[in-house]
């Protein structure tokens, strides 16, 4: 059998063969390239989540945070943001007490104090169960939170808003006499709210 026979009987696998080592030179050539082009920087693309409030609102944020003080955030941001642009939890914060009693999803509100206790400081609760029988705690209308005023009987969340909004009180009387509340509604909450 002559040489030309013996390519004419064997075409289809050097055909095979040779397909198979162009393939395996593109993908050396391939993988050269990609190392020479490595980058070890991972980017992120900032996507919109939505519409962004323009309107800003103030926050005072005190006790153990970094960074203590008076922050402009936009009028959408939480407790947590509020956290955040004080420098976040100083060392010495309670956090078993955060984590207990702070709600970091709540939204804010103009005007509100977010204070954070150090540890072993006794803090003075500003919210009360008013649907448990016999209690003797008072919501301070000066420092509660919104969702704490918003408990009130006859309170919603515009009114709440309403009370931070008025602040500070010099007595409980003021939430009449400056008609934040009505008649009807005072007549409710006199005997669960304080103003020292």
């Amino acid at each position: 059998m002559s040489l030309p026979d013996r390519i004419k009987d064997n075409l289809l696998p050097l055909f095979l063969g040779a397909l198979g080592l162009a393939f395996l030179v593109l993908g050396g050539l391939q993988l050269v390239s990609h190392l020479g082009n490595s980058s070890t920087d991972v980017t992120f693309e900032q996507t919109s989540p939505g519409p962004v409030s323009s309107e800003k609102i103030a926050v005072d944020v005190e006790g153990a945070v970094i960074k203590p003080g008076v922050y402009e955030l936009s009028s959408d941001s939480r407790i947590v943001d509020a956290l955040s642009a004080a420098g976040g939890m100083s060392e010495e914060a309670d956090r078993d007490y955060v984590q207990k009693s702070i709600n970091l999803a709540q939204k804010i509100t103009d005007g509100i104090k977010i204070y954070i206790p150090r540890v072993g400081e006794q803090v003075l609760s500003t919210s009360t169960n008013v649907s448990s029988a016999g209690s003797s705690s008072t919501i301070n209308i000066n420092t509660a939170s919104e969702s704490d005023l918003d408990g009130l009987p006859g309170v919603g969340p515009v009114t709440a808003g309403k009370i931070i909004a008025g602040r500070p009180y010099a007595s409980t009387q003021s939430l009449l006499d400056q008609k934040v509340v009505t008649s009807s509604v005072f007549e409710k909450i006199k005997n669960q709210i304080s103003a020292n």
